[in-house]
């Protein structure tokens, strides 16, 4: 089985107010990010809080989903990937799909893709690429969730990611929303709208 984990702890300093919540749709951030997880072949969806968790909790709470919180957000995003990891060390699990709340648009069907893929290929890591740059989500296989664990948090798990470069299998995909990040106000309404 694969979980999903969705990173959702920062302080959004650059946008301003919290990207879990920014509308988008009929929706916001987060819930189309559960929404689109939920279907596809995912079990278990993992979402980490840090930086007014409980508010924000209590916003999410109708959302199917099992809420961590990192106390250590301001470590980085690699601390509230290890708070997930360590959560789910005991689950029975073949790897992660690890998604970032500021990437909206994720496709159900890519997910899928990257998922057949990773059993068909037995590659520790799976990312999508459009048109020579990669995105996002990202596979892990559980064999790495102890290196993900070990490296330092200032590099993130990039460094993790360099160390595979000869196992990673890069999934071609047209899907330019893999590298749509949406970190401050302009890029909000540039790929969003509205204010």
């Amino acid at each position: 089985m694969i979980a999903a984990v969705v990173l959702s702890a920062g302080e959004s300093s650059r946008m301003g107010r919290p990207k879990a919540l920014l509308p988008v749709g009929e929706s916001f951030f987060l819930e189309r990010i559960v929404t689109a997880l939920r279907a596809t072949k995912v079990g278990t969806i993992y979402v980490v809080l840090g930086h007014n968790a409980a508010a924000l909790e209590e916003k999410i709470k109708h959302l199917p989903v099992t809420i961590l919180v990192n106390s250590d957000y301001s470590l980085g995003q690699l601390s509230s990937l290890h708070v997930a990891l360590r959560a789910l060390e005991k689950e029975p699990l073949d790897g992660i799909v690890l998604h970032l709340v500021d990437h909206p648009f994720i496709d159900p069907a890519l997910v899928d893709r990257m998922i057949d893929a990773f059993y068909a290929s037995q590659k520790p890591i799976v990312v999508p690429v459009c048109r020579g740059r990669r995105g996002h989500p990202v596979i892990f296989a559980r064999k790495l969730f102890a290196e993900l664990l070990a490296a330092p948090l200032d590099q993130g798990a990039k460094s993790v990611v360099r160390a595979h470069t000869a196992d990673t299998l890069e999934l071609e995909t047209d899907d330019e929303d893999i590298t749509c990040d949406i970190d401050t106000p302009e890029d909000y309404r540039r790929r969003v709208g509205g204010n």
